[in-house]
């Protein structure tokens, strides 16, 4: 039984004549008479009576009639479902994010989007890299926010915004009156660093290498909240993303650029090539993206 053949039939039984059925249905009576003799066939009863140029139905077509408006019934629902999701008046969006960016790009682009499409239900988790990679493979989410370049036949990326590093030195420290610092200050003066499978570590120790050396840090935490409030008890100085410092905008804290380093990371967005991405998915990346401009606009001034 094909869906086509249900249409032919429900237009026979709201027109009781074949012929104006098949003008219904764009095709020739004859057809028409074939494919209803054919669903008769297959369901092994007659659905109609016919007598003479009159037609009405059997208590067969009658009950295949009932089946036949709750399945049209249903394809209506599930057509209105998905353009009310199309048109961003139900649905979710499940997003995996890197730690720091959770923290200061996230945020504003929440409450944009909600403002605008309250009943999308937005679910963000703080990953690291390699674990938001593989929830995209296994299709749990619907995009992540990650350090590129992230490698895999079965992603696709899209290059937000350059991040820079910058240092967090402690009010009162003796180098918190320095305009810039060189990377040379985490051989010399105490620091804090997140550890070394963490990617901004990564990114920490193959810079200073180039500078002949590997930094010792007295602590290692991989809480952001907790190596913050350490830095600003004056346990040590540390490197971490400028826009997450600025956005914490901690009294305790300055933020001292980094000399002669081209210490930064690139962000972006990743999903699956074959992942269908909904209407919401698409307009908050393009949050994202007039977000990550504004970042962009604001680095190059500071550095102006």
């Amino acid at each position: 039984m094909e869906l086509r053949q249900l249409e032919y039939f429900y237009a026979v039984c709201q027109e009781l004549h074949f012929t104006k059925a098949a003008e219904k249905v764009g095709i020739t009576q004859p057809s028409l008479s074939q494919q209803i003799k054919l669903l008769e066939h297959e369901i092994g009863t007659p659905l109609f009576d016919r007598i003479g140029k009159k037609i009405d139905l059997t208590e067969s077509g009658k009950l295949l009639l009932k089946y036949t408006r709750n399945i049209f019934s249903e394809i209506e629902q599930a057509k209105t479902s998905i353009n009310e999701l199309n048109g961003l008046q139900r649905g979710t969006l499940s997003i995996g994010t890197v730690l720091t960016v959770e923290n200061y790009l996230i945020p504003p682009a929440l409450l944009d989007f909600h403002r605008l499409y309250p009943a999308i239900k937005i679910s963000v988790f703080g990953l690291r890299t390699g674990d938001i990679k593989k929830h995209l493979l296994e299709n749990q989410l619907d995009f992540g926010i990650v350090f590129l370049p992230m490698k895999g036949e079965e992603l696709e990326t899209i290059s937000l915004y350059t991040e820079e590093m910058a240092f967090a030195v402690p009010v009162g420290h003796p180098l918190e009156k320095e305009r810039i610092l060189g990377l040379e200050a985490l051989q010399t003066t105490p620091s804090i660093l997140l550890p070394e499978n963490y990617f901004i570590r990564q990114l920490i120790n193959k810079a200073c290498k180039d500078f002949g050396f590997v930094p010792e840090p007295v602590f290692e935490i991989t809480t952001m909240e907790s190596l913050i409030n350490m830095v600003i008890e004056g346990a040590g100085i540390t490197i971490l993303p400028k826009p997450y410092l600025e956005y914490l905008s901690y009294s305790g804290l300055k933020i001292i650029p980094i000399s002669h380093s081209n210490l930064s990371r690139e962000i972006g967005i990743v999903y699956r090539k074959d992942k269908y991405l909904s209407a919401a998915a698409h307009i908050f990346i393009k949050n994202l993206k007039d977000m990550s401009l504004h970042l962009n606009n604001r680095a190059t001034e500071s550095t102006d």
